[in-house]
């Protein structure tokens, strides 16, 4: 299925969301969430209720840097190191455990296999468009099949905030040296990558193919449910 909601102006660029967009983002996540419980299992006094207060600690530290909402990264670091600490660690014992803990996380986060007809896909845009990526997450590119395939990956904390916000959309703009109209942006959620993408004034196309309750009422300029359905633009 495509739906063309509005004309778009002649597109050089395409941008790409990265989670659940190329790839089934949802085991790979609750893979690298396991393997960092299991590390903080294994710490003397970590709590049996460790989801509790992993979220309590969660809240505490952005409360504390409202700025590390737009850096996961960041944010899943200093909760690591606040939530051991606060169990008595010394604050060596809590860094270096806070590092291990996320080393865990990090490498399951990256063990991510794209499908050989979605590189196809890429390659076969790519022939034709200059591809991008735009990522809220915190995911290694560089560490698995996509690497090599964009020619500039924005990930939110290290080059802008977060999407829905602009500033990763503006910042590749200006990289590529083109107009936000030149740009076309593909991605899952209607909140982060379409929202974000029409607040630059660049194009949009929504992947609507998973149920998902969204808050933003405006519209992608194209709806499809199903990457390949990018074949048109070949």
């Amino acid at each position: 299925m495509i739906r063309f909601n509005r004309a778009i102006s002649p597109i050089s660029v395409l941008s790409f969301d990265l989670d659940d967009t190329l790839y089934n983002n949802h085991p790979i996540i609750q893979s690298a969430l396991q393997a960092q419980t299991d590390y903080l299992a294994s710490l003397p006094n970590w709590p049996t209720q460790s989801a509790d207060y992993w979220q309590q600690c969660r809240e505490h530290v952005v409360i504390q840097n409202p700025e590390l909402i737009d850096d996961v990264t960041q944010w899943r670091k200093a909760t690591l190191y606040h939530a051991i600490a606060a169990l008595g660690f010394t604050q060596q014992q809590a860094q270096r455990h806070a590092k291990l803990a996320y080393q865990a996380f990090a490498d399951a986060r990256s063990k991510i296999t794209v499908t050989e007809d979605v590189l196809r896909l890429l390659a076969a845009l790519n022939n034709k468009y200059r591809l991008i990526a735009i990522t809220n997450g915190n995911v290694e590119v560089e560490q698995f099949n996509l690497k090599g395939v964009f020619e500039l990956v924005l990930q939110a904390g290290p080059h802008g905030k977060a999407k829905p916000h602009h500033s990763m959309f503006t910042q590749a703009v200006q990289k590529l040296k083109i107009n936000p109209q030149q740009l076309l942006h593909i991605g899952d959620s209607l909140d982060t990558d379409v929202q974000g993408a029409n607040n630059a004034g660049c194009h949009t196309v929504w992947l609507n193919n998973q149920p998902q309750n969204y808050t933003y009422k405006g519209l992608a300029d194209i709806e499809i449910n199903s990457i390949f359905a990018l074949e048109c633009f070949l």
